[in-house]
C-alpha cells in the first residue's frame, strides 16, 4: 500500500512525461540523495569512502558513457578504458600546463579531448557496425595504450612512465594530492556524477536521445523519418567519450593519486561493459546497480568466509569472483537481456499493484 500512485493526478503534459511521475519515487531520490551528502560523509570511514564509494561512483560515470552508447545507441565498443586514460591524461597536462586553475573545472575540462578523440575513432561506425565495429574500437584502444606508453610528453617525460597528481587546493581546500581528505574527495565526485547523470538523463529523454535510440532499434528506418545518422553517432561517441573522459580524470586525481598505463588497459574496457550489461542496458539506473555489483562482489566475497570462520585466500576469491560475474553475464543475456534495471522496474511494476495479480 506504501507505493501506490491512487490520487496522483496529472493535469498537464509535463507531469505527464515526468521521468519519476510517482511521488514516492522522488522522495525515494531526495532520501538517497540525503544519504549520500550527508549520512556518509558523517558516519563512514575513510575506508569505507577511499575503498567503496568513491570508486563505486566513478565507475558508475564510466558506465553512463557506455551505456549511452552502446545501450541506447546500439554501438558496441571495448575502447572505454582507452577513453577514460584519455581523460586523465589530458587533465595531468592541463594541471601542468594550467596551474592556477581550478582543478575541478580542468577535470571536466579534460572530457573535452575525450571526446574529440572519441568521435575521430567513432566515424568508422558510419560504414561499419557490430562485430566489425568491435574490432574498430578495441582497435582504439590498442592504439592509445601505445600511445600512453610511447609519447613521453603526456607524462612529462617521469622515468617511471606514470602520472602523478600534485598537490592542489580550491578555495584553501585542499582537493587532490596525498593531503586531500577523503570526504572531501567524495564530496566532489559525487557532486560531478549527480550532474552528470542529471545531463545525461535530460539528454535521453530530449530529441538526441530519441535519435540514438532510433538509430539503435532501426537505423535505416531512423535515416528515412529524418535522422542523421552522421549526427546521431558521432554524438552518442561523443557524449559517451566525454563521460567516460571525466571519469578517467577523477580515477586518478581523486581516488588513486597515481596511475600508469595498466589502469586503462583493455581488462578497464571489459570490466565496464559488464557493468553494462549485468545492470540493464539503456538504463542510468542500470549503470548504477551494475557499477555496484561489479565493484563490490569482491569485498563481500572477502568478507562472507572470515564472518563464518572460513580462511579463503585472495587468489580463490578472485577466482569464485570470475566465476559468479561469468555465471551472471550468461544469464542475463539468455533470460532477461535487460540487466539488473529490468528487474528492479518489474518489481516496482509488481509493487504498484499489489495485492492484485500482475
Amino acid at each position: 500500500m506504501l507505493y501506490r500512485e491512487s490520487g496522483q493526478f496529472k493535469t498537464n503534459y509535463k507531469q505527464d512525461s515526468a521521468i519519476f511521475p510517482i511521488l514516492q519515487d522522488r522522495i525515494a531520490i531526495m532520501f538517497y540523495l540525503a544519504v549520500a551528502f550527508i549520512v556518509i560523509p558523517i558516519f563512514g570511514s575513510n575506508f569505507f569512502i577511499d575503498s567503496m564509494m568513491i570508486p563505486f561512483l566513478i565507475f558508475t560515470l564510466a558506465a553512463i558513457g557506455l551505456n549511452i552508447l552502446t545501450g541506447y545507441t546500439g554501438q558496441i565498443s571495448l575502447g572505454s578504458g582507452a577513453f577514460m586514460g584519455v581523460g586523465a591524461y589530458s587533465a595531468y597536462k592541463l594541471v601542468t600546463i594550467f596551474p592556477d586553475t581550478n582543478v575541478i573545472l580542468l577535470i571536466v575540462l579534460s572530457g573535452f579531448f575525450a571526446a574529440g578523440i572519441g568521435m575521430i575513432f567513432g566515424l568508422p561506425s558510419l560504414r561499419i557496425k557490430g562485430f566489425y565495429l568491435v574490432v574498430t574500437t578495441l582497435a582504439a584502444q590498442f592504439f592509445l595504450e601505445w600511445a600512453f606508453i610511447r609519447i613521453p610528453w603526456l607524462y612529462n617525460y617521469n622515468d617511471s612512465g606514470a602520472i602523478e597528481v600534485p598537490r592542489r587546493e580550491v578555495m584553501n581546500v585542499i582537493v587532490t594530492g596525498p593531503e586531500a581528505s577523503s570526504v572531501t574527495r567524495y564530496l566532489i565526485v559525487l557532486s560531478i556524477v549527480v550532474v552528470m547523470t542529471w545531463i545525461a538523463s535530460n539528454l535521453i529523454h530530449g530529441r538526441i536521445g530519441r535519435s540514438w535510440m532510433m538509430i539503435r532499434d532501426m537505423d535505416i528506418a531512423a535515416e528515412l523519418i529524418g535522422v542523421r545518422p552522421l549526427y546521431a553517432k558521432i554524438s552518442a561517441f561523443a557524449v559517451s567519450s566525454f563521460y567516460c573522459g571525466v571519469a578517467g580524470a577523477m580515477m586518478v586525481f581523486l581516488w588513486l593519486g597515481a596511475a600508469e598505463v595498466e589502469s586503462f588497459d583493455s581488462n578497464q574496457s571489459f570490466l565496464l561493459l559488464f557493468m553494462v550489461i549485468i545492470g540493464g542496458l539503456g538504463s542510468l539506473v542500470g549503470s548504477y546497480l551494475g557499477a555496484a555489483f561489479i565493484w563490490m562482489l569482491p569485498v563481500v566475497l572477502r568478507a562472507l568466509p572470515k564472518l563464518f570462520g572460513l580462511d579463503i585466500n585472495t587468489a580463490t576469491v578472485e577466482h569464485i569472483n570470475f566465476m559468479i560475474i561469468g555465471a551472471l553475464i550468461v544469464f542475463f543475456l539468455i533470460i532477461e537481456p535487460n540487466g539488473m534495471a529490468r528487474m528492479w522496474s518489474m518489481l516496482k511494476q509488481k509493487l504498484r499493484v499489489w495485492p492484485f495479480p500482475y
